[in-house]
């Protein structure tokens, strides 16, 4: 039986949870993952789990906030004068945007704090700081 190794590329149906049980994403109901193993297309501990498998494999992989989105950064957040904000753009805490960088790259952003003065936009990985599980099945190698 074929096992993975470094370099395959794998299809998996995935579940993943966070420690409270809360579901933050699952292919169920899509099409598996499709990547190649070590090549660094999805989260370190997730990656390291799948060396060994065959095709049918289930297992549950515990991956702890280092080896998944990080630590948050303090310097990914940034406060902007409410002024410079439109009017329509909503400002809820936990509203996700897209900013713009001086390059020209939209990036993803979380509203985390409002005040009459000032917006604070959180750039972090929503999942940074944060320990997760993956149930997985192993559906295909090629």
């Amino acid at each position: 039986m074929t096992q993975v190794k470094e370099g395959d590329t794998v299809r998996i149906h995935y579940t993943g949870t966070l420690t409270d049980g809360a579901t933050f994403d699952s292919s169920e109901g899509r099409d598996p993952l499709e990547f190649q193993v070590g090549s660094g297309q999805i989260i370190p501990g997730l990656d390291q789990a799948l060396p060994g498998m065959a095709v049918g494999d289930k297992k549950t992989v515990e991956v702890p906030a280092d080896q998944a989105y990080g630590q948050p950064d303090p310097s990914a957040q940034q406060a902007v004068p409410r002024a410079d904000i439109p009017e329509d753009i909503p400002l809820d805490l936990g509203t996700q945007l897209q900013v713009q960088t001086p390059q020209g790259q939209v990036m993803p952003v979380t509203v985390v704090e409002v005040t009459d003065e000032q917006v604070t936009l959180d750039a972090n990985h929503p999942l940074a700081g944060k320990d997760l599980t993956f149930a997985i099945e192993l559906v295909d190698i090629s």
